[in-house]
């Protein structure tokens, strides 16, 4: 989705201020909305990908106007009224024990899936490939400024669900996944750093031979 929330690149929005010493939150409330986040996927069906199309739709003015963990509260909201919450229609999962959750947390959620079809990845590592220039409806993980713009791939990464098929409700479509090198210059033009490199997670299907 083309938005407010896919800033890179524009222009008008003045410099990024950078706190010093910042800590990693700024209200208490904020510390339970991350606990919130990680500790509702256990019981109610929604991932990251949910999350972030939900912020993706939060309209421009208030977008700007929210701070990080105020979008959250605002897509989790939406997500657990979608999901059925709110009026008590909900599914739920099975429930986590309290004292199961600290370590259920620090083992991570592995996303990588099994390739028992053995798909051959489309690309390899340090070959040359061009972000596609695509305008999707819904989220995606492409972000504007790569689009169109020539990357060298340096790790295959496995194979992964499609983050746009996730938030749209489809079928999982598994990809391969692959870190993409791109300089500066070529995504910012030369009065960008000429000795930097910026690298992105990339899908097959965000990807084209340069």
């Amino acid at each position: 989705m083309d938005g407010i929330h896919d800033m890179g690149g524009m222009h008008g929005f003045g410099p990024i201020e950078r706190e010093k010493d910042e800590p990693p939150f700024h209200a208490d409330w904020e510390r339970r909305m991350l606990g919130i986040s990680l500790a509702v996927p256990f019981v109610v069906p929604i991932t990251d990908d949910h999350l972030r199309r939900e912020v993706e739709r939060i309209a421009p003015e208030p977008y700007l106007r929210m701070s990080y963990y105020e979008r959250w509260l605002e897509a989790m909201v939406s997500l657990l009224e979608e999901r059925g919450v709110a009026d008590g229609s909900a599914a739920f999962g099975p429930a986590v024990a309290a004292d199961a959750v600290p370590a259920a947390i620090a083992g991570g959620f592995p996303l990588r899936l099994p390739d028992k079809e053995g798909r051959a990845a489309r690309f390899k590592p340090g070959q040359r490939v061009r972000g596609r220039n695509m305008h999707p409806d819904g989220h995606t993980r492409l972000p504007r400024y790569a689009r169109g713009r020539v990357g060298t791939i340096e790790t295959d990464l496995g194979v992964f669900g499609l983050p746009d098929a996730n938030a749209a409700g489809r079928a999982p479509e598994p990809q391969h996944c692959y870190t993409v090198a791109f300089t500066l210059r070529e995504l910012w033009g030369d009065s960008a750093s000429a000795i930097d490199t910026l690298r992105l997670d990339l899908w097959d299907e965000y990807l084209e031979p340069a």
